[in-house]
């Protein structure tokens, strides 16, 4: 069974023509995918679910962004100004195509930004950047609320930095993702790069080049923040690199981690749910051998149209089940779907609450609405449409985990997935017949490295924090040790995916708050070394 890809301000007065075209200001953002569990392909269901913005509100996105007279982008709760940087399409060659010019998006929020003093006298503010990853930027921006809670004290402005391929950012417009030929320049090393440039650019326009810059991301982003501080250390004297599995490649991590630590969620909170769970895949696999099967079981799952294919439920099941043990926060969120405080337990509970005797596909059918109809506006549940998932499509994600993002998973007997194994020489073939391109499976760890971190980075590496949750399966390919004095590893047990960048709420338990204080408190020790430095 394939699993869908999964895979976070007050009106600014500070414009930088120099910047900007005329902007087109877009007016809705959508949900970005993840990471890939355990395929690198990209599948239909959650590529539709949650894919690139159409051109219509999203459903269920709560935070709709609006254009205001004055051209700038503004949202009820943290207003921002969006801007687009010219960037070069090929940092790496002298090709004629290299030197093609795209408009790159990146948001500011200067709100509380302590500006440079013309007379020299007061040393201005850090600048705060968040690297983008894979999906519109206004969503990130709006679920990295801790970047905004924090702003005040250090007196930052803040910039949130669109991924080329992803977004507005697209080089080629909609043709981006139409060939192998526009999707051979979406890279991580070409993503760096241009966070690198635009980033000294704004500097040199804002005469704050001596200003401190610290980097911040999450999942992919806080691999990006975390690989921008090895390879730039010029450009950024730290980063904070939430739930950022850097270690997820080759043969570091062992490749049934990610399953297993789901299956653990769901086991601590009820052996019967984790059971349940894990005999629904051959019950399924049964019911769906047949037409009437079929039938039934989309009546069943409320499926808006017939289903065609068992395995369509298996992935809209292992989706739901998946996505909410990422995001078992202690609060409830709106990160993915609308969902409560600490959604495991509520979908356990769920589970728990039928008879022993109950029918086993209902059970886990009822569990999985909790992620996609919690608040109950759903009339049915869009499982398949007519080209399902038995085919590909060129995607920018796909496209990342078909080339340098191979992250190698399986799934275990002992897992409450059906188990699995992983091949790199099927996952080649695959990619090269939905692509056209073969993958460079060990490119990360040389790019970046990965073995023997802790002895790599000790040597010559600074100011990093790797913060992760245990609740979250992608905890297990990161850092949770600290490799030095300044590149620390801050893990929490009940934690889930980057939820220490969520905003700060009243209902945070005091191991959240006291993880952004370390947070806040390291951050601030690097400022201080750097002016020190520097005096």
């Amino acid at each position: 069974m394939v699993t869908p890809p999964l895979v976070t301000f007050l009106p600014l007065l500070l414009i930088l023509a120099a910047f900007s075209p005329e902007p087109t200001i877009a007016t809705t953002h959508s949900k970005p995918k993840l990471f890939p569990p355990r395929t690198p392909l990209p599948t239909q269901a959650l590529l539709r679910r949650h894919g690139r913005p159409s051109g219509s509100r999203v459903a269920g996105n709560k935070l709709a962004v609006t254009a205001a007279a004055d051209g700038t982008n503004t949202t009820a709760v943290n207003p921002f100004t969006a801007h687009y940087f010219p960037q070069e399409l090929d940092h790496f060659t002298f090709t004629p195509n290299a030197s093609m010019i795209f408009y790159q998006k990146y948001l500011i929020n200067d709100t509380f930004w302590r500006r440079p003093s013309a007379a020299g006298d007061g040393a201005a503010g850090p600048l705060f950047v968040y690297t983008g990853n894979e999906g519109d930027i206004e969503w990130f921006a709006t679920n990295t609320g801790f970047m905004f809670d924090i702003a005040p004290k250090f007196g930052a402005l803040l910039v949130f930095i669109e991924h080329r391929f992803y977004g507005e950012s697209m080089p080629f417009g909609n043709n981006s993702a139409n060939s192998a030929e526009t999707l051979g320049y979406l890279t991580s090393t070409q993503a760096l790069a241009d966070f690198a440039i635009l980033i000294t650019s704004l500097k040199q326009n804002l005469s704050a080049e001596a200003a401190p810059l610290v980097v911040f991301g999450g999942s992919y982003g806080g691999m990006l923040a975390s690989w921008f501080r090895l390879k730039y250390p010029h450009v950024t004297i730290g980063a904070l690199a939430s739930s950022a599995p850097i270690l997820q490649f080759d043969y570091i991590t062992p490749w049934n981690s990610f399953y297993d630590a789901i299956s653990q969620d769901y086991k601590s909170e009820s052996l019967n749910c984790f059971s349940v769970i894990k005999a629904s895949w051959d019950v399924l696999e049964e019911r769906g051998s047949s037409e009437k099967g079929l039938l039934e079981l989309s009546k069943m799952f409320r499926a808006c149209q017939p289903l065609k294919y068992a395995d369509s439920i298996g992935n809209w099941l292992e989706t739901a089940i998946t996505y909410t043990a990422m995001v078992d926060y202690p609060t409830p969120a709106n990160f993915i779907e609308n969902l409560p405080a600490y959604p495991v337990k509520e979908m356990c509970k769920i589970i728990d609450g039928f008879p022993a005797n109950a029918d086993i596909l209902e059970k886990v059918s009822a569990a999985a609405n909790l992620f996609y109809n919690y608040t109950g506006n759903q009339s049915c549940n869009q499982i398949e449409t007519e080209d399902n998932s038995q085919t590909t499509v060129l995607d920018g994600w796909g496209w990342q985990a078909c080339t340098e993002m191979v992250m190698p998973m399986s799934a275990s007997n002992e897992s409450m997935f059906p188990p699995s194994t992983f091949s790199y020489e099927e996952t080649s073939a695959a990619c090269f017949k939905s692509n056209g391109v073969r993958p460079r499976p060990h490119w990360i760890t040389t790019e970046y490295g990965g073995y023997k971190i802790d002895k790599v980075l000790k040597r010559f590496g600074s100011n990093i924090i790797f913060s992760n949750g245990m609740r979250d399966p992608w905890s297990r390919g990161g850092v949770l040790k600290n490799i030095s004095s300044s590149i620390v590893a801050l893990v929490t047990e009940k934690g889930a995916h980057h939820l220490d960048l969520r905003s700060a709420t009243k209902d945070d338990p005091n191991w959240v708050v006291e993880q952004r204080r370390q947070e806040v408190e390291i951050i601030q020790g690097w400022i201080d070394q750097y002016h020190q430095d520097m005096a």
